[in-house]
């Protein structure tokens, strides 16, 4: 059964995904990120630029065959992981439930303190009970972290 779990009250989604995806990469975990075309664009950008020795390898769903097979983490829009890039978590960043999440060991919702993005989540929260899921909660607000 795939764990599922919604990150709440992060401050900025694409920078505590930046250290969500850092801290994954660190531990030898391969992640497929799913996000807006904006959101995309903007978390690569982000990747790109982290502080000096704190990159994280990743590349986008157009990549070259080489590079999907080599890297880590692949950012890909849309609302369906890509099935040809193994994986062991999804990091779901749209508004969306993920259809093929199944496959994953994890899933991480990362959930911002906007009310509208709240609201989304507890739409996707009953999704993923109604698919047998228990999701965990995590209140960055309580837990004082940001990863």
């Amino acid at each position: 059964m795939t764990e599922v779990a919604f990150h709440f009250n992060a401050p900025d989604k694409l920078g505590y995904a930046c250290r969500l995806l850092r801290k994954a990469y660190l531990k030898g975990a391969r992640v497929v990120v799913l996000g807006s075309s904006r959101d995309c664009a903007s978390l690569d950008q982000a990747l790109w630029t982290m502080t000096a020795g704190e990159f994280v390898p990743h590349c986008r769903e157009s990549g070259a065959a080489l590079l999907l097979k080599a890297s880590p983490i692949l950012i890909a829009s849309g609302h369906a992981p890509p099935a040809d890039f193994p994986a062991d978590v999804l990091l779901n960043l749209t508004d969306a439930y993920p259809a093929g999440f199944e496959r994953f060991e994890r899933v991480i919702e990362v959930v911002t303190l906007d009310e509208a993005d709240r609201q989304r989540a507890r739409e996707r929260w009953k999704q993923y009970k109604t698919a047998g899921c228990e999701p965990l909660r995590h209140d960055l607000k309580m837990a004082g972290s940001a990863t």
